[in-house]
């Protein structure tokens, strides 16, 4: 063999080797960069006023950013169908949904869920706050100290306080319930829309309405208003377990960056800093892993409330 050829075989197996090299190194970016998005747009719904919320949020951009190594950007809907359509869109990727809008959002396969939830428990009969954290709660029905109202049964023909038709525990559970015990509400009884479960209980405190749907203990939020609401207005009925809220994420994230991101929240959730924010913006506690199935009975009750519209 001359030397030419020698030296033009080493040439092409040189060229071989740097094209293998930077294949490999390309498949591996490639790799990587598809694992991980380059940034991610994290959205929440207010429950107080959106700039006091954003104001709340916005430090979870540090924390997370520094867990994930990507920028965040944390954003505020206006409302729960917004945040919806943003993630059906691919232009947000992390959404923080109440049990009915997830259903509605993974039903129109815009979101996933990633976790869930976890607050304080309430002991009864007194509404007072446990130690113990889970990851669901309870409506009830409230009625004033001395109501001639003592169950469900006497409801027929009274006015209650109500949530919107969405509210999992100012309507949904306490409407589908007692349908299924025999009283339709929306037929039999005066509905009164409000804002707010603290505004139901005062309603009844006032003797605006006979009773109202809220969350247990929501006596707990007009205290400061009358520090001797546990006495004056009483529940006569508690609802089944209701799921708590979601994180949710668009279906399109990479399964490996999914599972780096639930880690992420759940750390946060128990770091100091973390948990000061997220009891800032929805009084949650930290959050846990969840399946979709935990929300069926949800979807069971929307059923329910369905059939009363016909």
């Amino acid at each position: 063999m001359t030397k030419i050829k020698k030296f033009l075989i080493a040439c092409f197996v040189l060229l071989l080797t740097v094209g293998a090299t930077a294949c490999s190194n390309l498949s591996k970016k490639s790799s990587s960069s598809s694992n991980t998005p380059k940034s991610l747009n994290v959205q929440f719904v207010p429950s107080v006023a959106a700039n006091k919320l954003e104001a709340r949020a916005k430090p979870m951009e540090k924390l997370l950013s520094k867990r994930l190594g990507i920028p965040v950007h944390v954003s505020m809907s206006t409302d729960y169908n917004g945040l919806v359509e943003a993630m059906k869109s691919k232009k947000v990727d992390v959404g923080f949904l109440p049990s009915d809008a997830y259903i509605m959002a993974h039903k129109q396969k815009a979101a996933d869920l990633l976790l869930q939830s976890v607050r304080y428990g309430i002991k009864q009969p007194n509404g007072v706050q446990t130690k113990e954290l889970v990851n669901s709660y309870r409506g009830e029905i409230l009625v004033k100290k001395g109501s001639k109202i003592k169950s469900w049964k006497d409801l027929k023909g009274k006015s209650i306080s109500v949530q919107d038709i969405t509210s999992d525990s100012g309507y949904v559970f306490p409407v589908a319930e007692l349908k299924q015990k025999g009283l339709d509400v929306t037929k039999s009884c005066k509905t009164v829309s409000v804002k707010g479960a603290d505004q139901g209980v005062l309603n009844v405190l006032n003797g605006d309405t006979d009773a109202a749907f809220v969350f247990e203990d929501a006596r707990n939020n007009v205290k400061n208003d009358d520090p001797k609401i546990m006495s004056k207005v009483v529940p006569i009925y508690f609802t089944k377990r209701i799921p708590n809220d979601t994180i949710s994420v668009i279906p399109s994230l990479p399964k490996s960056f999914k599972k780096k991101l639930a880690k992420a929240f759940i750390a946060i959730g128990k770091s100091k800093e973390g948990k000061k924010i997220i009891e800032n913006v929805y009084n949650q506690e930290g959050y846990t892993y969840a399946k979709d199935s935990d929300y069926d009975i949800i979807r069971q009750y929307n059923k329910v409330i369905a059939s009363t519209k016909k």
